[in-house]
């Protein structure tokens, strides 16, 4: 008995022998259009997520120019009329002093009571801008930071306290504008 046996054919893959590009011509053309849709919807949306961002990052940008330009005018500002309120304090004091020497007949009591009251305005007028007096009673400890020892003098205080003051000193906001002339007591 003859067995007639078919050759194997060779354009068909074995079941046991793995698909690759090599051993198939083509790829289903269902499979290419489902990929390449696939890829052109990712590249849309990625390009949505970009113009996005980017929109975010230039409108961030501009805000951050508009917010730095405000802040220099504001500062341009602030040093330009800073001084606008401490003169507007100061011109009731040029009024005083303006009306008192406008007056030709004054007897020295007048004008020592006019002086009295124009200085109590000029006091108030720099209290209010933040300018207050360093005047260290006579025993206060000596402080280096808001008095300025001119001399040292033998005292029966105890030593390095005030002894007496030659000259005001002033803080403008806390900080020293001149220090206090002082005259201090010596270790006996």
């Amino acid at each position: 008995m003859t067995h007639s046996s078919t050759p194997p054919n060779d354009s068909q893959p074995d079941a046991a022998e793995p698909v690759n590009a090599a051993n198939t011509e083509t790829a289903p053309p269902e499979l290419e259009v489902q990929t390449l849709a696939s890829c052109q919807a990712e590249v849309v949306q990625l390009q949505a997520k970009y113009s996005d961002l980017s929109d975010q990052y230039l409108r961030a940008k501009a805000d951050t120019e508009n917010a730095r330009r405000r802040a220099e005018d504001e500062v341009s500002k602030a040093r330009k009329f800073a001084l606008e309120s401490f003169a507007d304090s100061l011109l009731p004091v040029v009024d005083s002093l303006e009306a008192g020497l406008a007056i030709k007949d004054t007897t020295l009591e007048q004008l020592r009571e006019g002086s009295q009251a124009t200085l109590r305005q000029l006091v108030s007028a720099l209290e209010r801008n933040k300018v207050i007096a360093i005047n260290p009673p006579a025993g206060d400890k000596f402080d280096p930071h808001q008095h300025q020892a001119i001399s040292v003098v033998p005292s029966e205080q105890e030593a390095n306290t005030v002894v007496t003051v030659l000259q005001k000193g002033y803080l403008i906001a806390e900080r020293v504008l001149r220090p206090a002339l002082v005259t201090v007591a010596a270790a006996k």
